[in-house]
């Protein structure tokens, strides 16, 4: 056995164990498909808070390319800092691209529920190596992908081709989804969204899925959407996954908010018994409703800060919190824990979803709240 097949089996055996990979046809497809084929020696790792840069020459390039980790294939939009980190060390930047992790690609294959005969429409393609996934278990034909990046797009054609897969993949806004194949039995996000896109809505069949993942860096998670009469009703999914934002749903107003709390002259100042883990640990039972109370935030480390796009912001310093701005954000967290441990201390999975045309919100199971996006 040729180490590219022995490093394949090895990561369908680790993702059927952990038991996020139960489906034999996609065991098979994590065997089958290539995934190095798709990270082809251009994808940056972090050290030390920098990116470097990652080639086929490296004495761990296939290793790393079969570990259940993310590879990020491109920063800030362009090849640029790729480049630079090949040629003058690592770099810093904000990931654009990525071969996603195995562990949430496996999660959000399993849980689209993709039938014989079903067709997907992938927003996001990347590196195309999910799109090669869904193509080895539903046929070429039944599989859409696109990609709002045209050099991403280019690249990730190539890619599948010498893989030997040709779906249907586009260059264009995934936000608009692509009506020219539609309806589609399923649409798969590979991208993280602020707001379900009405545009997904309208191109799924009755009864069609809609998987995805939120754009919340508070409280992402992934949904398992049923769709009837342009209305999407489902759960948050017990795992979480989070994702690269679909690039126009960005914070783009959040980086220069957050250097701003770094530095802001407090309005008020005092100790708390909540620790900013409970609130921005993703593995804490609180943080996905911490996140449905901190709507829309931003956050930032070292120190932590949060801000608000209504101009609030909070600086959580050990045991001491400085706030600022229209609303104390923090005495809003404290206010929502307290809420949270008399609701019985619901975790994500406990709650539902729904988009329609006329909003979009959370839901507690069993009760009457809801949370607008």
């Amino acid at each position: 056995m040729d180490p590219a097949t022995d490093l394949r089996a090895q990561l369908a055996d680790s993702l059927r164990a952990s038991g996020v990979l139960a489906d034999p046809r996609w065991v098979e497809a994590f065997r089958q498909v290539p995934r190095h084929v798709f990270v082809p020696g251009c994808f940056v790792q972090q050290e030390d808070g920098r990116w470097a840069a990652i080639t086929s020459d490296h004495p761990d390039h296939l290793s790393t390319v079969y570990r259940n980790q993310v590879c990020v294939t491109q920063l800030n939009g362009s090849d640029d800092a790729w480049q630079q980190a090949l040629t003058t060390g690592p770099v810093h930047g904000v990931p654009t691209s990525s071969s996603s992790m195995p562990t949430i690609m496996a999660i959000m294959l399993e849980a689209l529920d993709a039938r014989p005969g079903s067709t997907v429409l992938e927003v996001g393609t990347g590196t195309g190596y999910n799109a090669a996934l869904l193509s080895h278990v539903l046929g070429e034909r039944a599989v859409t992908s696109v990609d709002v990046d045209p050099g991403v797009h280019a690249r990730a054609v190539r890619l599948l081709r010498s893989a030997g897969y040709a779906p249907h993949c586009v260059a264009g806004d995934g936000e608009r989804g692509h009506p020219p194949r539609a309806p589609y039995s399923r649409i798969l996000g590979t991208c993280a969204v602020s707001r379900v896109p009405e545009p997904w809505l309208r191109q799924v069949e009755p009864d069609g899925l809609v998987v995805t993942t939120f754009n919340r860096v508070i409280g992402a998670g992934l949904v398992r959407l049923v769709v009837r009469d342009g209305v999407a009703r489902g759960r948050v999914l017990r795992e979480d996954g989070r994702f690269m934002p679909l690039r126009a749903h960005r914070q783009a107003w959040a980086d220069a908010a957050l250097d701003a709390a770094a530095d802001a002259t407090s309005a008020s100042s005092r100790t708390t018994l909540l620790p900013a883990r409970a609130v921005v640990d993703s593995s804490s039972p609180f943080e996905f409703f911490a996140g449905l109370v901190l709507e829309g935030a931003a956050l930032a480390f070292d120190p932590v800060r949060l801000v608000h796009p209504d101009g609030s912001w909070v600086r959580h310093l050990g045991a001491v919190v400085e706030q600022g701005g229209p609303r104390e954000l923090w005495t809003a967290v404290e206010r929502g824990h307290r809420e949270w441990r008399a609701l019985g201390r619901p975790r994500r999975q406990h709650f539902t979803f729904t988009a329609s045309a006329d909003g979009q919100h959370f839901g507690l199971a069993g009760t009457e709240l809801t949370w607008p996006l």
